[in-house]
């Protein structure tokens, strides 16, 4: 999907596309994305609390996020710069209670929750927004960073120099989260702002991703300059599926150009 996003300085082109997988292993999918081209949005979630709870906890934060984000951005239609923080900020806290009030009412799904990562072009300034430990990446001049920070136990580990990234991938808490959608009364997301240009390729992701690539594995899937968006997210699910696909597997691509001129693929 394609799409146009304009500011008063700047006019960006934005193709994305998103795709989710159940992986190897596991028999349902908990994962839930969306990519909305008129609005430069993409979001990831992977649910827990069981089975059934997971998949109702990241498809219901995935539709009241969508719900409110469209609302906040229709009634903010002015150029100032919080304008993203505001709308995906109340987003998430909607999100958050609707899993909330869903566990409240029904015993069924009581501590079910969901990680939550969405990302919005404004401009040329791109507005992310993260809860648990799916991930942001940004790639530019074949290169990749991590724009997020893991809200996880061995993600706190390893920023405290307590253990290396190997010590984490062995770990028996590595999939145990410190933060997340539905699990107390009020989160707290983590805000970011990074300006972008022309050429720059975003990827959002679960943990089903980035537990069997690297970084530097993923960057040159990011790169690949004949793939289409929608390719690179086939090609990084089956990397990950071919290198155990252990969990289930999410990602969504957003690929920067400038307005008018074609995007590669």
């Amino acid at each position: 999907m394609r799409s146009d996003v304009d500011d008063a300085k700047v006019s960006l082109r934005v193709e994305l596309a998103g795709r989710t997988d159940v992986g190897m292993v596991r028999r349902s999918n908990q994962d839930a994305f969306a990519v909305v081209e008129s609005l430069g949005l993409a979001v990831v979630c992977d649910g827990m609390g069981g089975p059934a709870g997971g998949d109702v906890a990241s498809r219901l934060a995935l539709e009241s996020f969508l719900e409110v984000v469209r609302q906040e951005i229709e009634a903010s239609r002015s150029a100032d710069s919080g304008r993203a923080a505001r709308a995906l900020c109340r987003a998430a806290a909607a999100a958050n209670r609707a899993v909330r009030a869903r566990a409240g009412y029904d015993t069924r799904f009581r501590g079910m929750g969901t990680t939550l990562v969405a990302a919005r072009l404004d401009g040329s300034e791109l507005a992310v927004v993260n809860v648990g430990d799916s991930r942001a990446y940004l790639a530019r001049g074949g290169e990749i960073r991590q724009l997020t920070v893991d809200h996880s136990y061995v993600g706190e580990q390893m920023r405290k120099g307590l253990m290396t990234e190997d010590e984490a991938e062995r770990s028996p808490y590595a999939a145990a989260i410190t933060r997340a959608i539905g699990i107390e009364d009020d989160v707290q997301p983590d805000f970011y702002t990074e300006p972008v240009e022309a050429g720059d390729v975003l990827l959002l992701c679960s943990d089903g991703l980035t537990r069997h690539m690297r970084d530097e594995e993923i960057a040159k899937v990011l790169w690949d300059a004949k793939a289409t968006v929608e390719k690179i997210c086939e090609r990084l699910i089956a990397t990950a599926n071919a290198h155990g696909g252990t969990d289930n597997v999410t990602c969504a691509v957003m690929r920067l150009g400038v307005a008018g001129a074609p995007l590669r693929g």
